[in-house]
């Protein structure tokens, strides 16, 4: 190499080392920039996903949520958090996320009392953004269903009612309706809804509800459909197979037990005289499924009475009837579920009111003589 050429490849060393000299520093700035942004995007997207979006993008379903009067972030994250009920995933991944984006955002003293409906599929700002707008507090009212009450009793209460503003008609019309409550497993699995006087008969569960005055009919009945789904659970569904007896059995021998036992104390009995009717291939001829078909309240009906054709006539069919005849109450259920063990094994197949005027005690016997002598005994405080 020529003396020229090594002093020209020199300088273009010399040259390049004092441009990478002053560009280095800015190459390692640049790309230090470059990995820290792509760490923030990465922490960003991951928040994101894991705190800050929908609980379950796939799940429309509203959740009513009441934010009362001066709740911190604090407390209306864990109402957010608790408002699909204890063991299913709520409307917000986590508290902290939630107080920490009002916070982050500005928005923790903006948050308002009201009522809302919320669902899953919302994210964190989108929920914030319907809390800062508000929604005036709905007025409440009680609604008490006793024991034993049939669907047109509840909708009577409803037509009573001098607050409650929902219409009875409907709500009698959605008793009917299958279609919409087949959200509840024990509904959809019903065979015979078709036949059935009211579909949800023997499914409201009998209790004190708060509800909104303006509540829909529909709402107060998943009010109280999911009240009976909370209580028939676990040890219930356990026992009623072991019985070999559907929920809806269980339920319909339970709306009979309840009509027929005035005092709770006889429940157990008189489950223990129609477990034992029905093991022995006996009709049940139950008072209470004829009162059902004709809208009375009696303790004797005549021949032609206990002839009327109908699928809710213990008297013509064998077994129990289509379905149950009142909404019972946790007893009843038990009553159903577990008879009283002396009576179902000393053989009690019959019972009779003793004075309806003066106790609502039965009267229990094993053989149909007996059974005669205290109709014969009983018959005149009947009417």
């Amino acid at each position: 190499m020529k003396r020229d050429d090594k002093t020209e490849l020199s300088a273009v060393r010399l040259r390049w080392q004092r441009f990478w000299h002053y560009a280095r520093p800015i190459a390692t700035w640049l790309l230090s920039i470059g990995l820290v942004a792509v760490i923030v995007i990465v922490a960003v997207q991951f928040v994101l996903s894991h705190y800050i979006a929908a609980v379950d993008p796939d799940d429309a379903t509203p959740y009513e949520v009441v934010i009362p009067q001066n709740a911190s972030a604090g407390k209306i994250a864990d109402l957010l958090y608790h408002a699909c009920g204890e063991g299913e995933k709520g409307l917000i991944v986590s508290s902290s996320s939630f107080k920490i984006y009002v916070d982050f955002v500005g928005k923790a003293n903006s948050l308002k009392a009201g009522t809302y409906r919320l669902s899953k599929n919302m994210t964190i700002p989108e929920i914030v953004d319907v809390l800062t707008e508000g929604n005036p507090m709905r007025q409440t009212t009680r609604l008490v269903v006793t024991e034993g009450r049939t669907v047109e009793e509840i909708a009577a209460i409803l037509r009573d009612s001098k607050e409650i503003t929902t219409d009875p008609e409907t709500f009698l019309a959605l008793c009917r309706d299958s279609a919409t409550f087949s959200k509840y497993p024990f509904i959809a699995e019903l065979s015979n809804a078709g036949e059935r006087r009211y579909v949800l008969e023997g499914y409201l569960f009998p209790d004190t509800y708060d509800i909104y005055v303006d509540s829909t009919p529909e709402e107060i009945l998943d009010k109280m459909l999911t009240r009976y789904y909370e209580i028939y659970s676990g040890e219930w569904v356990d026992r009623a197979q072991e019985l070999n007896l559907t929920r809806d059995q269980v339920m319909t021998l339970a709306s009979i037990i309840e009509r027929e036992a005035g005092d709770p104390e006889d429940f157990t009995k008189v489950s223990a005289v129609f477990h034992n009717r029905l093991q022995n291939g006996m009709k049940l001829e139950s008072c209470a499924t004829l009162n059902y078909i004709t809208g009375q309240d009696r303790y004797a009906f005549s021949a032609d009475e206990m002839a009327i054709v109908s699928p809710y006539n213990t008297y013509l069919n064998d077994g129990l009837p289509i379905g149950p005849i009142c909404n019972p109450g946790a007893a009843a259920i038990r009553a159903a579920l577990y008879p009283d063990e002396e009576f179902l094994s000393e053989g009690y197949l019959y019972f009779c009111n003793a004075n309806p005027k003066e106790t609502r005690k039965l009267v229990f016997s094993k053989t149909y003589e007996e059974h005669k002598a205290n109709v014969e005994k009983y018959k005149e405080f009947w009417n």
